[in-house]
């Protein structure tokens, strides 16, 4: 499994939502609403959910071993840093 492509877009007024993001896998399949959560200062990738019955988010999309989640995890928050530098870069030059 490759992932082949990372798509992201910044929180215009971020709180502990920062992004999100939709991964493109083998250029065939796509997996959106994934989320960079802040939580205590540290970055997080959330998986697509959704709310159950009980009220209880449940995962709709996710890796099903650690290795795969790291992987996932540090192509979008790679992705997620580099938005962010071309979003300071552009407020920069605007000034």
């Amino acid at each position: 499994m490759e992932i082949t492509e990372v798509r992201l877009r910044l929180v215009r007024d971020p709180g502990k939502l920062k992004a999100a993001a939709s991964i493109t896998i083998d250029d065939c399949f796509v997996v959106h609403d994934l989320r960079v959560v802040e939580n205590e200062g540290n970055l997080f990738i959330a998986m697509p959910n959704k709310r159950i019955g009980t009220g209880e988010f449940r995962d709709i999309a996710h890796p099903i071993n650690n290795e795969t989640r790291d992987h996932i995890a540090k192509l979008v928050l790679d992705k997620y840093k580099e938005e962010l530098e071309k979003a300071s870069a552009q407020n920069a030059s605007d000034e």
